[in-house]
């Protein structure tokens, strides 16, 4: 092993909404508050997702740009968590499938809510 993961950077005009917008997407809480980064997680010493101001931030063009990362949230309902992520401030894209569907997260990130 080389190292450890210590956690992702997730690149946005707004820190602090971003982080609000997944703390409750995710069950996570804020662990660091900086200026321009924030980041949030299940606790301090352990891996967590942060996120960092950008200026000029584009968000991806989904569904052209689907190399990048996203994440995938596990979900009981996809139907009832749509609507969920819908009042959090995400929007549905266009996609999906048997088990998923593709929001985008405020900033414009997609993320898929995934269903078995």
């Amino acid at each position: 092993m080389i190292g450890r993961w210590h956690g992702l950077v997730i690149d946005c005009p707004d820190p602090r909404g971003l982080a609000e917008f997944y703390e409750k997407l995710l069950g996570m809480v804020r662990v660091q508050e900086d200026d321009g980064f924030v980041v949030i997680g299940d606790a301090p010493d352990r891996p967590g997702v942060a996120f960092a101001r950008v200026e000029g931030w584009v968000p991806p063009n989904w569904p052209d740009e689907t190399a990048r990362v996203h994440f995938d949230v596990r979900v009981e309902d996809r139907e009832v968590a749509g609507a969920q992520v819908l009042e959090l401030g995400a929007r549905r894209l266009p996609g999906g499938g048997e088990s998923f569907d593709v929001y985008a997260d405020p900033a414009g990130h997609p993320f898929c809510l995934v269903a078995w």
